[in-house]
């Protein structure tokens, strides 16, 4: 039951840090999942469950990406999905299309 409330805390941390997670944010924003699991265990012992606390210990070390703002909503379809997914990589409008 202990481990299972430990990833309740852990997944409602994420939510917090980025504002309703979502898939691409845990693949692209990988270093916040390993702060955020710093501040909840210290050498395989857990040393904090109080979320506001770990939020704001996160926070403090700048860690958190700010999620780019998908201004082609209304048209949709891959295009801007693809052009979300490479502003978030910092490639502005390049998308790469594979091999």
């Amino acid at each position: 039951m202990a481990l299972i409330d430990l990833i309740q805390v852990y997944v409602e941390a994420l939510d917090r840090l980025f504002e309703n997670v979502c898939e691409l944010d845990l693949i692209f924003n990988f270093e916040t999942l390993h702060a955020t699991l710093g501040e909840m265990i210290v050498g395989g012992v857990v040393v904090e469950t109080n979320l506001d606390r770990i939020v704001a210990g996160v926070k403090a070390q700048g860690t958190v990406a700010k999620r780019p703002v998908n201004e082609g909503r209304g048209g949709g379809g891959a295009g801007g999905f693809a052009s979300a997914v490479g502003a978030g990589l910092g490639m502005g409008g390049m998308v790469w299309h594979g091999r």
